[in-house]
């Protein structure tokens, strides 16, 4: 297979002071660079093959750089695409009926650093437009921000008073009333509506990070889901928040942000915490435990950054795909002969991720 850097980004839609790990850093944390290779087969192939690749964050940021992307293999048709919402980068892959094995390797270079104490941090003239609080306070097919939602919100919020407080009140009460579900399929469907009524709150990050976001909308703090994968070990000493080695096939993670008029977006992870009370050697640990206490004070407004984020998308049609939409882009996506197939099974569609630091 002979690599090839893109060229065509065709049909392109239009987008939308302390921590508790020390004093590691400075006012700014190191940038790290990594690259990220995806391996998709179609094993199964039937009529025309079609695969699509989340690509790391287009847009950069104070915590995230692109590095570019290559592809190779021997697909007939690759090209970048942008999600026309929410401005999702992806890859698209499409094979002939004739090709026997479907296969495209995409690799990505990213850089990234820590997101630090970013609650304290003030930032004058930062503030959303009317349309953009809109946007970011709106619901979606599986995070509606009325009924149960909004009730539930209400109710986690009493008594306290502006973004912030009610922020932190949402946060707190993800923590203390929810807990990470193991038996949860990859990361959960974010289905919030029905994990209230189900009055059972387990699952996973996209389902617990997806809750938090529901329920701040429905207050009417801007918020918003990252979904992402994470690449290398944590360098903090938590075993559960890091991958477990170069192969990170089933690492995707979601994360959250809300936004504070004058700070900006600030890093959330409730979903994370829970993952620590239940993962974390020896397991089952108790909320009190202080390595919990340690990572629930810093997953309100800090995020280590040994994860690559991959957009903030809902709802997403496929382009070229007749199939369904899908809640999110956090896993690749594929299908054959018109049938789309199931992200999470091997047997018809097959993907390995590998990540690397890459050091100066």
């Amino acid at each position: 297979m002979d690599r090839r850097t893109f060229i065509k980004s065709g049909a392109a839609l239009p987008a939308a002071a302390a921590l508790p790990w020390g004093s590691a850093f400075a006012a700014e944390a190191p940038w790290r660079t990594f690259e990220i290779t995806t391996t998709v087969q179609v094993l199964k192939p039937k009529g025309v093959s079609r695969a699509w690749l989340p690509l790391p964050m287009m847009d950069d940021s104070d915590w995230h750089r692109s590095g570019g992307n290559e592809s190779s293999g021997n697909a007939a048709r690759t090209q970048i695409y942008r999600d026309g919402k929410y401005g999702a980068g992806m890859l698209y892959a499409e094979w002939s009926p004739e090709q026997a094995n479907p296969t495209v390797v995409l690799s990505s270079r990213f850089s990234t650093r820590d997101r630090i104490e970013e609650t304290t941090k003030l930032a004058l003239g930062t503030r959303l437009s009317p349309s953009d609080v809109a946007f970011y306070t709106a619901p979606t097919d599986l995070m509606p921000t009325d009924g149960i939602v909004k009730q539930t919100a209400l109710d986690a919020t009493k008594g306290a008073k502006g973004e912030m407080e009610k922020a932190r009140a949402l946060y707190e009460w993800i923590v203390d009333n929810t807990f990470r579900d193991a038996k949860t399929r990859g990361c959960g469907v974010g289905d919030i509506k029905a994990l209230l009524e189900s009055g059972n709150l387990g699952g996973k990050c996209a389902d617990l990070n997806a809750l938090y976001v529901g329920m701040a909308r429905s207050v009417g703090i801007p918020a918003r889901d990252v979904y992402g994968i994470r690449v290398v070990p944590s360098q903090y000493g938590y075993k559960s928040l890091g991958a477990g080695s170069e192969i990170i096939t089933k690492a995707q993670h979601c994360r959250a942000e809300f936004f504070a008029q004058g700070r900006g977006w600030i890093a959330v992870d409730p979903a994370d915490v829970r993952k620590v009370v239940l993962e974390e050697p020896p397991g089952n640990l108790k909320v009190d435990d202080p390595k919990v206490v340690r990572m629930r004070k810093q997953l309100f407004g800090s995020w280590e950054m040994n994860w690559l984020a991959f957009n903030n998308g809902h709802d997403i049609t496929l382009p070229n795909s007749g199939g369904r939409k899908i809640a999110f882009l956090m896993y690749p996506q594929a299908e054959t002969g018109g049938a789309q197939l199931d992200s999470l099974e091997p047997d018809q569609f097959k993907y390995e991720i590998k990540a690397r630091e890459l050091r100066a």
